[in-house]
């Protein structure tokens, strides 16, 4: 016999403490606990296998050295005396060192603009051997300063040789009239390879100006900016994408160039607006998957969109989404880790270097979350400057997770062929940040950290392509 189905309460049962607690009330904490383990599991930023991610500290001893902050003090010279007749003149500019920077008279102006000593890969540099110096002149292996300005870098699986194309602006600074830019004739885009990312071949130039048709695109009296270059692998074509513009920044457009070689000719087919939309500061991103993107500047500046593009990649499909409505963001450089799509952004404001923004977003189409300035170390000043440089692109450090190569320009208006180049250590891991947008759910996005160095070099151990 069974008795205890005989004493047995349906509606009722004895808690640990003698009080009576209802079923109902217990069904609602069981209601209660699922409601906030589903909650759990939706903040939680899950691998492409489902699995959580295991955020990673420490990636490698010398990035543990180089996730230390290291500060930076610059003296900034006594205040010169104003001429009578600027006297009343209204300072406009709060922030005196940015003044400094960007004056090109200023008495600190090597600080910004090394003279000497250049990084020269040929020569024998002892001690200083493979170390990135961010705002030095950095020489080729001919000896001559790199021209690849607002560029990207491309790894070659055929040739296991890393590629880097970018502006060639070898030529005389100018103003094509009283209210324009600084700008240098087009010239062309220039190609450095490499097997160690530090010592750099100059391989030429692999798209050049046009000298003689002014209609063409790519007129000497026309703008080309920010080239990046990915490979093809169902057409065996590499393809160019780039920033086209008349000289007062009206065509707004990018244009399409492709080649059978990494190192060109590259021949230029054409240019268009994306999705019927003005395009201006862009680039192109190359999914694990083969599906490339095009990110872009729009709306005169106040928004991004982002678009897969075709299997050829020579085109733009019909799907887009706009990104960052209102934000007057710039200069995008996309990069991924662990199934998280990020993404550093400048602000607007011409030759001027400006605060960062890091970004992230668990598709690529969206919704992106902002998740605050990325730059650690030097100063206040540097860090809302992002170290007064603009993002280019965002290179994977082969072999080791979590560790990239921020890559920016810093740009010298005065003489926009003597811009130089900060490439610093881009850390994702560690605390995560909270999002400044609560729009979409609450995902606790990993660091994303820009450490600033005077010197640096990537782990030793890292020998280029035989890490991948």
């Amino acid at each position: 016999m069974r008795m205890r189905n005989k004493y047995r309460k349906l509606t009722n049962f004895h808690c640990n403490a003698g009080n009576i607690c209802s079923t109902s009330a217990v069904v609602w904490s069981l209601v209660g606990c699922l409601l906030m383990f589903h909650l759990y599991t939706l903040v939680q930023p899950k691998d492409r296998l489902g699995g959580e991610i295991q955020v990673q500290v420490s990636h490698h001893p010398q990035f543990n050295e180089l996730e230390q902050v290291e500060e930076e003090n610059i003296q900034i010279p006594p205040k010169r005396k104003r001429p009578p007749h600027a006297a009343k003149r209204k300072l406009r500019r709060p922030t005196p060192l940015i003044d400094e920077f960007l004056d090109e008279n200023s008495q600190i102006r090597h600080v910004f603009f090394p003279l000497k000593p250049d990084i020269d890969p040929m020569k024998d540099t002892g001690n200083d051997s493979y170390y990135y110096f961010p705002g030095r002149i950095w020489m080729d292996t001919d000896g001559n300063s790199i021209q690849a300005h607002g560029g990207g870098i491309l790894f070659d699986e055929k040739s296991r040789t890393y590629y880097w194309y970018g502006e060639y602006k070898d030529g005389p600074t100018y103003h094509a009239h009283k209210k324009g830019a600084a700008r240098v004739d087009i010239m062309g885009v220039g190609c450095y390879s490499s097997n160690d990312l530090w010592k750099w071949k100059n391989e030429g130039i692999v798209l050049a100006a046009e000298k003689e048709n002014k209609t063409h695109d790519l007129h000497e009296f026309n703008v080309l900016e920010r080239p990046k270059v990915i490979y093809n692998e169902h057409t065996g074509k590499y393809v160019m994408w780039m920033h086209i513009d008349d000289v007062n920044y009206t065509k707004a457009s990018v244009g399409i160039a492709i080649s059978d070689y990494p190192t060109g000719p590259f021949d230029y087919l054409y240019s268009q607006q994306p999705h019927g939309f003005d395009s201006r500061d862009m680039t192109i991103f190359k999914d694990d998957d083969g599906v490339a993107y095009l990110i872009y500047s729009s709306d005169h500046n106040n928004e991004l969109h982002i678009g897969p593009l075709t299997e050829d990649y020579l085109h733009v499909t019909n799907v887009m989404r706009r990104i960052f409505v209102g934000q007057r963001r710039e200069a995008p450089a996309l990069f991924k880790h662990e199934g998280t799509y990020y993404m550093i952004t400048s602000g607007c404001s011409r030759w001027a270097p400006n605060e960062a923004l890091a970004h992230a977003a668990e598709s690529i189409m969206g919704p992106w979350e902002t998740m605050g300035t990325p730059c650690a170390g030097g100063n206040k000043v540097s860090r809302l400057t992002t170290f007064f440089a603009q993002s280019t692109f965002v290179l994977p450090v082969s072999g080791f997770p979590g560790s990239f190569i921020f890559m920016a320009d810093r740009w010298n208006p005065a003489d926009l062929r003597d811009s130089r180049y900060v490439w610093l250590p881009l850390i994702v891991g560690g605390p995560a940040d909270r999002p400044l947008d609560y729009k979409f759910k609450f995902p606790l996005w990993s660091r994303v950290s820009i450490y600033w160095h005077r010197k640096w070099k990537l782990p030793q151990g890292w020998s280029g392509w035989k890490r991948i």
